[in-house]
């Protein structure tokens, strides 16, 4: 085994007394987090919207977005409770491709890719959506033991469907004091999911960054459905009446605690087809609307939207487009969220 050491252990303490919240925002966020709590909960009926861009890669046009969004949650705030996905960590098919936020290079000029200055800029704009607009965030849990340096920023943390199988990323999950959504793995296996969900809403011991740890358990996991991808490559989407149907046959037959669906909109629900978002909200408040065991447990969509339409290659100057996956642009967004608004 051969590693080369590119710095010193990281000091996560130190990296997250550079931007503490202070009491005040501390308490705001938890008075943020109490309501999305009792959402998953069932004890507020409103529906839960995970929006924002596929990847978090340019601050100043995040905190646009945020500042939009945020107007936006005003608008609808009886009904719908929005978390403005911050999403820092992108997980990469065959390792290629931008990374997220953490990676990114430096300004030097030798493009030094430096991951605890990544790790300062990650806290940086997670608390600056906090604090300029109101709004609470969501990421990804890529890597399990990087979650100490944002667990007091982020509300709201997603397993992949290339993670969920894992079970460092299941144990963990098992001990985060928030909402954790976890995706149906590529192939569209629910029971994978499913067993991830059981393992997270138990207790744990693990090994966490080299100390033998109890997890708490967390009753706040739940499934996120985002699709799957046979191996011919065929795109399977599960947001359809049936599948939705067959995830709660599978909820009742689990006894989870808490049993909540949320669809993601986009990635092989959508075969990245973004506009077909639109579509895909519309088809699931539908299903909603015909049965009562759907209207009680689907109250959440996770979906894909930016400043501007689409998608262009990393280092691309239109501002506010994604660089990963094609998202909706602004305008698109806002009739949405107004749509669902007025279909819930």
């Amino acid at each position: 085994m051969s590693f080369k050491e590119l710095s010193k252990k990281i000091d996560f303490d130190r990296i997250k007394a550079i931007s503490k919240l202070s009491e005040a925002e501390a308490t705001y966020k938890a008075n943020r987090d109490a309501e999305l709590k009792a959402i998953i909960e069932g004890k507020d009926s409103r529906f839960l919207l995970v929006i924002g861009p596929c990847s978090a890669d340019n601050e100043e046009a995040i905190i646009e977005y945020a500042k939009r969004l945020a107007t936006l949650q005003e608008q609808v705030k009886d009904k719908i409770f929005i978390v403005m996905r911050v999403y820092t960590n992108k997980p990469r098919t065959n390792g290629d491709g931008y990374k997220g936020m953490m990676h990114q290079q430096d300004a030097s000029p030798t493009g030094e890719i430096n991951l605890v200055r990544g790790m300062v800029a990650v806290r940086k704009m997670h608390k600056r959506v906090l604090v300029e607009t109101g709004l609470t965030t969501a990421d990804e849990m890529l890597y399990p033991d990087n979650l100490q340096f944002v667990d007091d920023l982020v509300s709201y943390h997603a397993v992949g469907a290339r993670s969920v199988e894992n079970q460092q990323h299941r144990f963990v999950a098992s001990g985060i004091d928030h909402p954790t959504g976890l995706k149906n793995p590529t192939s569209g296996n629910i029971k994978v999911m499913f067993n991830a969900v059981y393992a997270a809403q138990q207790k744990q011991e693990l090994m966490y960054n080299g100390v033998e740890v109890e997890t708490s358990s967390n009753p706040l996991a739940h499934v996120i459905l985002r699709g799957g991808l046979t191996e011919s490559g065929e795109v399977v989407p599960n947001y359809h009446y049936e599948d939705l149907v067959k995830v709660v046959t599978a909820y009742q037959a689990s006894k989870l605690k808490n049993p909540f669906i949320m669809v993601d909109t986009n990635h092989d629900n959508s075969g990245k087809k973004y506009n077909d978002q639109i579509r895909i909200v519309q088809e699931v408040l539908t299903s909603r609307s015909w049965n009562e065991e759907l209207h009680q447990h689907v109250r959440g969509f996770m979906i894909e939207s930016y400043l501007e339409d689409g998608r262009q290659e990393p280092g691309g100057e239109v501002f506010g487009q994604s660089i990963t996956d094609p998202c909706l642009g602004w305008e698109k967004t806002k009739e949405l969220v107004e749509y669902i608004a007025n279909h819930i």
